[in-house]
């Protein structure tokens, strides 16, 4: 973690920033290792730009901050008010520029004018997409765990279909999905599973419900896991008994939309480049207005996280990076197919790390 706080201080001093209060959840893991949910209480990594750092948290948390983060502690209880003693702490480091870092889109509104008050002189900087950008290249420890988290979905595709049966709920099948990775050890999903049937999963984040499975009907799944800190993410669809040439065509443009997305994966394109590969198959196939979404989204700590994979993105891809590709076509009345993998990317080119097959698969009746 020494390294990684390290690089945080390098950025704040290039930003002039004399100190930083890294809140967010992924943001406390990444610096500290804690993986912990604070709920309405304030956990927080401090790092000055000298390089000193410290760890702020709720003391019914001290236990676990102390077995992973070697350096100071300081905690406080409920009936104390928690930002006096952040300013109390911040005490301790250098402030000559008077410039506090925060990460914008994750602190409250509350809790900046908590901070404002406690430091009325101080000018508050948003410094989260620069520290975020220090996630971007994954290190081979990380791969390695996130190689694990696209497996454990894998499986949880192979149960999602094993539970498939004529009249069965989406609820239902999200339910199968969620015990058995639970008995394999999965404490929480990357987000709330998605399981849309027939014209439902017509909407690209459709509510699952009581919607009952029924022959012909498109079947999408959209989940992921959270094994050892970080994420996976990966969408299949499958069609539930023999369905009709415009289901099967939908499929297979989107199919050979991921392939020319997983294709253009190379270091040193520009990642927009990704998304128009995708589209430019969507489009020529003439589903292109039923695209309506990004091809995909960086990957690790958070399920979205930097970069987004937008057409006008003009970032470079560099090995180590982790993304989703994820095309899709959603067709009110009809039905949607997205088909998605988690890719790393090597100097070599990419690494799928979500192995399921990509092939339409017509699942039988039962």
């Amino acid at each position: 973690m020494q390294e990684r706080t390290n690089k945080a201080s390098a950025i704040l001093k290039d930003n002039g920033v004399d100190v930083a209060l890294i809140t967010s959840k992924a943001g406390v893991f990444y610096f500290s290792g804690i993986l912990a949910e604070p709920h309405e209480r304030i956990i927080a990594v401090i790092i000055g730009a000298n390089g000193d750092s410290a760890l702020f948290c709720p003391a019914l948390e001290e236990n676990i901050a102390k077995e992973k983060w070697e350096g100071e502690v300081v905690t406080y209880k409920d009936h104390e008010q928690p930002f006096e003693k952040i300013k109390e702490l911040l005490g301790r480091f250098e402030i000559p520029n008077n410039r506090i870092g925060i990460e914008g889109e994750h602190l409250t509104f509350s809790r900046l004018r908590s901070l404002e008050s406690i430091l009325p002189e101080a000018a508050i900087i948003d410094v989260g997409d620069a520290l975020q950008a220090l996630r971007l290249i994954k290190s081979d420890e990380e791969i390695v765990i996130m190689r694990e988290a696209a497996r454990l979905a894998d499986e949880a595709i192979e149960v999602g279909k094993q539970a498939l049966r004529e009249g069965v709920t989406e609820l239902e099948v999200i339910a199968e999905i969620e015990y058995a990775m639970k008995k394999k050890g999965v404490r929480e999903m990357s987000f709330d599973t998605l399981v849309l049937f027939g014209e439902n999963s017509a909407d690209p984040h459709g509510v699952p419900g009581a919607n009952a499975l029924k022959r012909g009907d498109f079947v999408l799944f959209d989940l992921g896991v959270v094994h050892g800190g970080y994420c996976s993410d990966i969408t299949r669809t499958f069609l539930f008994g023999e369905g009709t040439d415009e289901q099967k065509n939908m499929y297979e443009t989107v199919r050979l939309a991921l392939d020319a997305a997983i294709e253009a994966s190379t270091a040193g394109t520009t990642l927009g480049l990704l998304d128009q590969a995708a589209r430019q198959v969507i489009e020529e196939a003439g589903y292109g207005e039923y695209f309506t979404h990004r091809v995909g989204h960086g990957l690790g700590i958070d399920v979205h996280e930097y970069p987004s994979l937008a057409e006008n993105n003009l970032l470079t891809a560099k090995p180590g990076i982790v993304y989703t590709l994820e095309p899709g076509i959603y067709v009110p009345g009809v039905g949607g197919v997205r088909i998605e993998d988690d890719i790393h990317l090597t100097a070599e080119g990419p690494e799928r790390l979500t192995q399921s097959p990509k092939e339409l698969e017509i699942l039988p009746v039962r």
